[in-house]
């Protein structure tokens, strides 16, 4: 009899489908939801996919910048990247911003919600096509721009004990340890900038990490990104801004349709990821259990061959046979044979 192929998504449609009950017939309402919603912030994602593209809400993200670039930040502009469409199936997997600020040099801002194996090789990949497209060809190799890039991950990404982490290239002596730096006479004539003005910088904000109190402006920021929560009393650069511009409450009724119905994309989102997980590990420990008892077995045989030849050369060492004969026969050393 032919088994009915099982669909993968089936458990998550189904709970896609409860979510959408819930959402239909209790519009989210106080009891449910709201509760949830009140006193918190929106999502940094939405914030950048929806508001903070806007030049009225720059403040909001020149405060982030400047807390986690440890300089004052300026937005010129905000510039074209691949999460300015709205297509459905990219709206809850990852979002980013691309920015130029005051000195020309480009900044990506980058939300990942879920677990991305090569997602190293990727932002390195996105700095490199960020640089391509800002430098003409025929243009000098002093019009290159430098680049940041910051990464918010709500996964593990790696191991270690820090919940923040930048990088940059340096070039650094393989003997005497030193790093490289531009001489003054190629300052003058040939480099106008040191390399750390040139090559690209990586920050990563790894959110699930954090567990402090909130006391600094950068714990405040990566508290909200965790939490939702912004303090009533907080001078962080960006944080007051997020206070009066990212309150649910001051969304539109049409804006936080959408938000709800992107909180429950993402609900959605994490039980299919949840749901794939646990169907591997079954499926893992299935597949694992059946090699454990078909090694078992093999050993078993191999075993009870051994100690079969054994008793065989046992009889003969009894019955005179001499051992080099008995060696012949069954395959032992002399020694094991003596031991016998």
């Amino acid at each position: 009899m032919k088994r009915k192929k099982k669909t993968r998504n089936s458990r998550p449609l189904l709970l896609r489908a409860c979510y959408k009950y819930v959402y239909l017939s209790c519009g989210y309402n106080p009891l449910i939801i709201m509760c949830e919603l009140k006193d918190k912030y929106i999502r940094f994602d939405w914030a950048i996919k929806r508001l903070l593209r806007q030049k009225a809400n720059f403040g909001v993200l020149e405060g982030f910048l400047t807390v986690f670039l440890g300089e004052k930040v300026t937005i010129d502009e905000i510039l074209e990247s691949e999460s300015n469409q709205e297509a459905v199936n990219d709206k809850f997997n990852r979002v980013d911003i691309k920015a130029r600020n005051s000195k020309g040099e480009i900044i990506i801002i980058e939300v990942q919600n879920t677990r991305e194996i090569h997602y190293l090789e990727r932002i390195l990949y996105g700095v490199a096509k960020a640089i391509t497209e800002h430098i003409s060809l025929g243009e000098r190799y002093v019009e290159v721009k430098k680049v940041y890039s910051i990464s918010i991950l709500y996964f593990d990404l790696g191991e270690g004990k820090d919940y923040l982490y930048h990088g940059q290239n340096r070039f650094v002596g393989v003997h005497c340890h030193d790093e490289l730096k531009v001489s003054d006479k190629q300052r003058k004539a040939i480099a106008p900038k040191m390399p750390s003005e040139v090559f690209p910088e990586y920050i990563l904000i790894r959110v699930n990490d954090f567990n402090k109190v909130a006391k600094t402006p950068i714990e405040e920021w990566v508290n909200y990104l965790k939490n939702g929560v912004i303090d009533e009393h907080t001078t962080a650069p960006g944080l007051r801004e997020a206070r009066k511009k990212l309150q649910y409450y001051s969304m539109s009724e049409t804006e936080q349709a959408a938000y709800k119905a992107h909180l429950l994309d993402q609900m959605v989102q994490n039980d299919e990821i949840d749901s794939a997980k646990e169907e591997g590990r079954i499926e893992g420990r299935a597949e694992g259990i059946a090699e454990g008892w078909a090694r078992g077995v093999e050993k078993g045989k191999e075993d009870g061959i051994s100690e079969g030849i054994r008793k065989t050369a046992a009889g003969m060492k009894s019955a005179g046979i001499p051992t080099a004969t008995i060696a012949t026969i069954t395959g032992l050393s002399a020694e094991d044979i003596e031991a016998l």
